[in-house]
């Protein structure tokens, strides 16, 4: 597709017919699911001066009366989208959350993407969302075909959850970052053009014209973001979150922990109150169980990452609080799901099936007592759903042998992590117990 011929090319710009035309033949063979009308369909609107496609901010320009795009940008963007790989099993969920944003129909920008499916698929955008959906073309989000890769998932046979795979969350999260720093960039020339400039009237009519013709470039509307190295280490939660000015500073760094996304929000620990580090919000939510009660964790694939495949980053996250790293511990939930996943693997019975072997049902882990009083706090593992219905309590694990458990094997898996622990003390901890929520179905959740 490289030397593609585009129609209605006019020095390197080209018509958003032809740019729909050009983005959906290079992005054709790409794991993410594309668009037809990229630049046509709701909510493109290439009035507001841009479009979004994927991660990127591609500028359109008005020329002799009609809208048209770069060339060279569409094909950058396509390639970005190209390189992006997808697990169609690594969901993330997205909805439907209980606060739901029903002032504005979002006709037109900013994307504000979650809030959009949310309308879509509860029927609260009002009469003219409900004609576009009668009316045959759905919206697209940044370019992409979300409907395809969309999961709905039903509990208890009554309430449906919506699921997105991992990476296209971190695409939408990525343009949704990059708009608003477009947008920033526009209002700060605006006002730049806007400001007094010495000279007769004239002059200041032909510089405002000179400076509302230059367009912000869309890799590197503002100041870059920088990587996180450990700047909030020690400070508390309750203390930095009241401090003006903190959320845009978290916006100014990458995820600490996948180091690609933009930032989002501050993640802490519920425990010990402090802050861990700024994360995107696709790994903020990545670390919290799919079920949590009081003092019950459903433990489900999704510890498969936390604890195995990316277990060096998330130990050094969790680890970055100065309580649990004295401790050589984690939060107490998630100790539990340590417990149940990785120290009682063993014991996890099988049964013969179609294909083999199957792990039996799924593994559950509830506690009594408290982190606060070690001595009788008492973690069951127990086995869900068994297709036979002759398992049920795999193992009964006291808090304190449970931690010493996770410390010798977080000296095997992560030896620098370990050596930065400790002493192994459980003394100084929190006078009061922090109370769980219980239930994580919500929005606006960060439970460790």
């Amino acid at each position: 597709m490289a030397d593609l011929v585009v129609p209605g090319r006019t020095g390197g710009l080209i018509t958003l017919g032809a740019a729909d035309a050009l983005w959906a033949g290079l992005t054709a063979g790409s794991a993410v699911p594309t668009a037809s009308g990229a630049f046509t369909g709701f909510p493109a609107d290439a009035r507001a001066g841009y479009v979004l496609l994927g991660g990127r901010v591609v500028a359109t320009v008005q020329t002799g009366g009609r809208w048209s795009v770069s060339e060279t940008e569409v094909r950058r963007a396509a390639a970005e989208l190209n390189a992006v790989g997808m697990d169609r099993q690594d969901l993330l969920r997205i909805g439907p959350f209980r606060h739901v944003q029903r002032q504005g129909q979002h006709e037109g920008t900013p994307l504000r993407w979650r809030q959009r499916i949310a309308q879509e698929l509860q029927g609260l955008g009002g009469p003219e969302w409900a004609a576009r959906r009668e009316g045959g073309q759905p919206f697209h989000l940044a370019g992409i075909d979300w409907r395809r890769i969309l999961v709905e998932q039903t509990r208890d046979r009554t309430a449906r959850t919506w699921w997105l795979p991992r990476a296209v969350v971190q695409l939408l999260d990525g343009a949704e970052h990059s708009e608003t720093r477009w947008l920033q960039a526009q209002a700060a020339q605006t006002r730049q053009a806007s400001s007094v400039v010495p000279g007769p009237p004239s002059q200041h009519r032909q510089a405002r014209a000179a400076d509302n013709r230059q367009t912000p470039s869309p890799d590197c509307p503002t100041t870059p973001l920088r990587p996180y190295t450990g700047e909030l280490e020690g400070h508390l939660y309750s203390v930095l979150s009241r401090k003006p000015g903190t959320s845009g500073k978290v916006a100014g760094w990458t995820c600490a922990v996948c180091r690609t996304a933009p930032a989002g929000v501050l993640d802490h620990c519920h425990e010990h109150g402090y802050v861990r580090a700024p994360v995107c919000q696709s790994c903020n939510i990545q670390e919290r169980p799919d079920h949590l009660y009081s003092n019950d964790i459903r433990v489900a694939d999704r510890y498969t990452r936390l604890f195995d495949t990316d277990t060096l980053e998330w130990l050094r996250h969790w680890h970055r609080c100065p309580g649990c790293r004295a401790r050589t511990t984690l939060p107490l939930p998630h100790l539990a799901a340590w417990t149940a996943h990785t120290a009682c693997r063993p014991l996890r019975p099988t049964h013969r099936g179609s294909r083999g072997r199957a792990l039996c049902g799924v593994l559950r882990v509830s506690w009594t007592g408290s982190q606060n009083t070690p001595r009788s706090c008492l973690l069951t593992v127990t086995v869900d759903f068994c297709p036979s219905g002759e398992h049920r309590v795999l193992a009964q694990v006291p808090y304190r042998e449970a931690a010493e458990r996770f410390g010798a094997w977080l000296a095997e898996a992560a030896p620098d992590v370990a050596a930065a622990a400790g002493p192994d003390r459980l003394d100084g901890l929190p006078a009061q117990s922090r109370p769980v929520i219980a239930d994580t179905s919500g929005d606006g959740l960060a439970l460790f």
